[in-house]
């Protein structure tokens, strides 16, 4: 596959698999695929930064206990 930073970055492809595909065919929708995709990549994007990626799924990981804790009552 041709490179393409914008499109395809690199750090969202592993084995084959576009993050943004996965995240799709599961139907994560915005706060868990958000999640999802921040675990995909940590690590990978830039290695000095993988607390902050973590940090950031967590982040969206809460916003959707939060929702959906709201919905719940």
């Amino acid at each position: 596959m041709k490179r393409d930073d914008v499109s395809h970055p690199a750090h969202y492809r592993v084995a084959g698999l576009e993050c943004l595909d996965v995240i799709e065919a599961l139907g994560l929708g915005y706060h868990l695929g958000n999640a999802f995709k921040y675990l995909w990549r940590a690590g990978r994007k830039d290695a000095s930064r993988t607390v902050e990626d973590l940090r950031k799924a967590r982040f969206y990981i809460d916003r959707e206990i939060a929702r959906r804790s709201r919905q719940a009552r």
